[in-house]
């Protein structure tokens, strides 16, 4: 009976250890955000590289349930979705519009069919972790296991006994782009290119090419090409659709192109038996996608590649280390960190080649020539976590928007890979350049970067490729609405944010002109506001007001004159920059902070969208009203956040909503993006440690610690410590922050 005890108390400790040796890395769960729209997907990826190889489920179904023309699909895949029709290779996350997310893998088993409305397959026994992803194809009995390296997938499939055959769908994928071209190379590779762009339905020329080798690990019994023809081609088909008829070159071995074509190798194999592919890719050449397998997967070993990258990722994570907490607290956080890992990615070969900002032209980089920055989101949040954790590469992100205005005369707004798509509004890269510097980041060059900003403030309408409406904006202070659904007012507030940042930073360049001029038109947002409604209002070129007006018009996307994505209540609070001339615009704090509360008890606030994102922590700008902030943020994490597929509040905007999770939890945010400070709010962890980088902060790491009475109403801060120094209000500069050892965060008993 003794002996039994001691096992089973063996067993407890064994068990207590092997719990609390749980790394960063296995507090990820890749599914959340696969549902309620947060456009993320669980498939295998290295951190910030840009080869991704993800589960693709949302087209190619039987009966056609899941079809990109029949619904919007911005992301590869659904958690709802069962139905899959191959691994795609280069996706983006958490984004709203569709790109990429092409060159289809897929094991199929038995007779050869190419059609992916009859070849797809449900599946089960489904698992992500980072840098790995697999399940189990029930039609064909089929293991699928896929990760990655930065510019290189592997997949691994065990097949059953039989006939087998491994397709590379080169049609169909997420793209609005159509073409591509494949030649075979030998009986375990094939290479060619496919066509990618127009990201967002844009009509502009934002396309792309993205160069593709495909290796299989045995040689094929037999490979060859298929394309799909329109009706009215007479040809023996192998098979008819109704759109339709696939044909099968199993003897012609040159090049092949068209809009629907696309790959497949076919093996004899025994029961078990695994075979493994390698994708190499390049934005550059057929050549570079060969040198990027070869040189980043000289031999495919599945578990060797696992492994690495799940270290490199853990070693990433491992930046911010968290005690405390529940088990599904720390999966929010990690995965929020590890969504925040993804973009911006990387865009250079290993050669250093890549190609230039809207240009023909090849260039070649000897650091990380970052790509997909889609600003006009994580212009809030994202940079400055950047900033913090991962200074040096921040710095590389902001030395490729510099290069990007050199090559194209532009600084980006939302680019990816090489293309300006123009999506949202403003001058989005001015505000993440001005934080930078603001914060201490200093190794770029920061005249050319003013130079880039500077333009896009005052070229005239008809020559600003970012701001169109800047002849208006710079004559009456204001955007007027010109049209019944126009962005108005939205875009003004952008340029308003925008004007601040760059004259914050001429100011901090002793061009002390420019910085008045900057710093006066960032306050035109006060002639949008109606006291009748107490919101913004769009106006006329006159001064008078949009009629008819509703300031609730647009909350579910509808829409709006002067607004994008929102309403007037999304909007009105959105001067960050100047909040203290907001409360005296509006009457006073008092009605400010009414005001305010009221958009939380409405029901007008919308954690989904950027731009009223900061609200919580607008409270902290008016003394004795802090406590509405950690309140409203401790209800907003408990409520959106959450271990589940649907446990992000819509679309995670390529991490810009991780970003707002991963920040308050740990109990600090950036209220306004170009100040460096942050606003207080009570951590959901016990203790936090960031490790940062010594180089750029002269410490290599800070502590933040909560100290709670037992009490267990106890859920506001009373008083902040630096290293034992208490601190007035509840905001920490970032210079302090950098620079502690421990910050104390006591709360009230």
């Amino acid at each position: 009976m003794i002996k039994k005890l001691l096992f089973i108390v063996f067993l407890c400790q064994t068990a207590i250890t092997l719990f609390a040796q749980k790394e960063p890395v296995d507090h990820v769960n890749p599914f959340i955000g696969t549902s309620n729209y947060g456009a993320t997907n669980p498939g295998a990826l290295y951190p910030q590289g840009f080869m991704s190889v993800a589960p693709f489920n949302v087209m190619g179904s039987t009966d056609n349930r899941y079809d990109k023309d029949k619904r919007w699909w911005s992301m590869p895949y659904a958690y709802d979705n069962r139905c899959l029709t191959g691994f795609s290779h280069i996706n983006l996350s958490g984004v709203g519009c569709p790109d990429v997310g092409s060159l289809l893998l897929m094991p199929i088993s038995g007779e050869l069919q190419v059609d992916y409305t009859k070849y797809g397959s449900e599946y089960k026994d489904e698992q992500a972790s980072p840098g790995y992803y697999t399940n189990y194809l029930t039609k064909y009995g089929i293991k699928a296991e896929v990760s990655a390296t930065p510019r290189v997938g592997i997949s691994r499939f065990t097949f059953p006994e039989g006939q087998n055959h491994i397709l590379l769908n080169l049609g169909e994928g997420l793209t609005n782009e159509t073409g591509a071209m494949v030649r075979k190379v030998n009986d375990t590779e094939f290479e060619g290119m496919k066509l990618q762009g127009t990201f967002c339905y844009t009509e502009s020329q934002a396309v792309f090419p993205i160069y593709f080798v495909v290796r299989v690990s045995k040689e094929s019994q037999k490979s060859g090409y298929w394309k799909f023809h329109r009706p009215g081609e007479k040809w023996e088909d192998e098979w008819n659709t109704d759109a339709g008829k696939y044909k099968i070159y199993n003897k012609y071995e040159k090049e092949l192109a068209g809009d629907d074509i696309g790959v497949y190798f076919s093996f004899n194999c025994t029961e078990g038996e695994s075979i493994n592919v390698q994708v190499g890719v390049s934005f550059v050449s057929i050549e570079n996608a060969r040198l990027n397998l070869e040189t980043e997967q000289p031999v495919a070993d599945f578990d060797a590649i696992h492994a690495a990258t799940r270290n490199k990722w853990n070693e990433d994570l491992s930046r911010i280390m968290v005690e405390g907490g529940t088990y599904d607290q720390k999966v929010v956080f990690y995965t929020g960190l590890y969504h925040m890992l993804i973009h911006p990615n990387i865009l250079q070969d290993i050669n250093g080649d890549y190609p230039a900002m809207e240009s023909s032209k090849i260039l070649n980089t000897p650091e990380n020539r970052y790509t997909v920055f889609s600003l006009w989101d994580t212009y809030r949040n994202y940079h400055q976590l950047m900033t913090l954790l991962f200074p040096e590469r921040q710095q590389q992100m902001i030395r490729s928007m510099v290069a990007m205005y050199e090559e194209s005369g532009w600084l980006p707004r939302w680019e990816l890979f090489g293309r300006e798509s123009l999506t949202m509004s403003g001058s989005p890269a001015t505000i993440v350049i001005a934080d930078s510097w603001m914060r201490g980041l200093r190794n770029f060059d920061v005249n050319t970067a003013y130079e880039a900003m500077y333009k896009a403030a005052t070229t005239a309408s008809k020559e600003n490729l970012l701001r169109p409406d800047n002849d208006d904006y710079i004559k009456l202070g204001y955007i007027p609405i010109n049209a019944k659904f126009d962005n108005s007012v939205s875009t003004a507030l952008e340029y308003y944010i925008a004007d601040w940042n760059l004259g914050q930073l001429a100011k901090a360049l002793g061009k002390e002109e420019d910085a008045k001029l900057l710093t006066s038109r960032s306050l035109g947002y006060m002639q949008y506001y109606d006291k009748k409604y107490g919101t913004f209002r769009p106006t006329l070129s006159d001064g008078t007001f949009y009629s008819p007006f509703d300031p609730i018009l647009g909350a579910n996307f509808e829409p709006n004159p002067g607004f994008h994505e929102g309403n007037a209540w999304n909007y009105t609070f959105a001067v960050p920059h100047d909040i203290p001339g907001l409360i005296k615009l509006m009457g006073g704090t008092k009605i400010f902070t009414e005001k305010l509360q009221s958009v939380f008890d409405n029901g007008y606030f919308d954690v989904t969208n950027e731009p009223d994102i900061a609200y919580p922590h607008f409270f902290t700008n008016i003394k004795g009203e802090e406590w509405r902030t950690q309140k409203l943020v401790k209800e907003i994490l408990a409520k959106h956040f959450a271990n589940k597929p649907g446990g992000l509040p819509g679309n995670d905007d390529t991490g810009t909503m991780s970003g707002w999770a991963v920040f308050n939890m740990m109990g600090f945010y950036p209220e306004c993006p170009g100040r460096p400070d942050y606003t207080v709010t009570a951590p959901v962890f016990d203790k936090v440690t960031i490790k940062l980088n010594s180089e750029y902060w002269g410490n290599d790491e800070v502590v933040i610690r909560t100290v709670k009475p037992q009490d267990a109403t106890a859920n506001y801060i009373k008083k902040v410590r630096i290293d034992g120094k208490k601190i007035p209000g509840y905001r920490i500069s970032h210079s302090q922050l950098v620079k502690a050892k421990e910050i104390t965060y006591i709360f009230k008993p």
